[in-house]
């Protein structure tokens, strides 16, 4: 019954059949696929060290410039102020972070590695690597680049859109 009432919407409309477009694999849906399985992947390696994949993101964001104000620290790890907030609380009751008021800003939050996040992202770091280097498995530096090309161009693409 489905399939029919399909058929007759695409026939009124002239589009391509929805069962064709799924049986091509959208590029959407192969990028969303591949990002849920990769971050599962990589999470499975994580779990020794009490991290989920969006904590090893900002705790390795933090590694590489610590003392930036909460704001700042979502931004460079693609986070909305919302999810960095429910982070960075984890974060701290897990002792891996500190949170200081800004000198500057009294609203805003400078946050810092504690000696306990600084040599657990340490350890993890690696362990990371291992993850991503399996999935990466056979895949020449050429097609990593182009791929990577690809993607930026389409980030491109969407910031320009979504900015006109």
């Amino acid at each position: 019954m489905h399939i029919i009432v399909i058929a007759s919407i695409f026939e009124r409309k002239r589009v391509i059949p929805l069962i064709d477009h799924w049986q091509k694999e959208p590029v959407g849906f192969l990028i969303g696929n591949t990002y849920r399985r990769m971050i599962h992947y990589v999470s499975l390696f994580l779990k020794e060290f009490d991290l989920t994949t969006e904590q090893f993101a900002v705790l390795y964001r933090l590694r590489e410039e610590e003392g930036i104000n909460q704001k700042e620290l979502a931004q460079r790890s693609a986070k909305d102020q919302p999810s960095m907030t429910r982070i960075l609380d984890t974060l701290a009751k897990k002792g891996f972070i500190e949170k200081a008021l800004s000198e500057q800003d009294r609203r805003a939050y400078i946050i810092t590695l504690s000696p306990k996040g600084r040599e657990w992202i340490e350890q993890a770091i690696p362990v990371e690597a291992h993850a991503v280097a399996d999935i990466l498995e056979g895949i020449s530096p050429e097609k990593l680049a182009f791929l990577r090309e690809i993607l930026l161009e389409i980030n491109e693409n969407i910031n320009r859109k979504t900015t006109d």
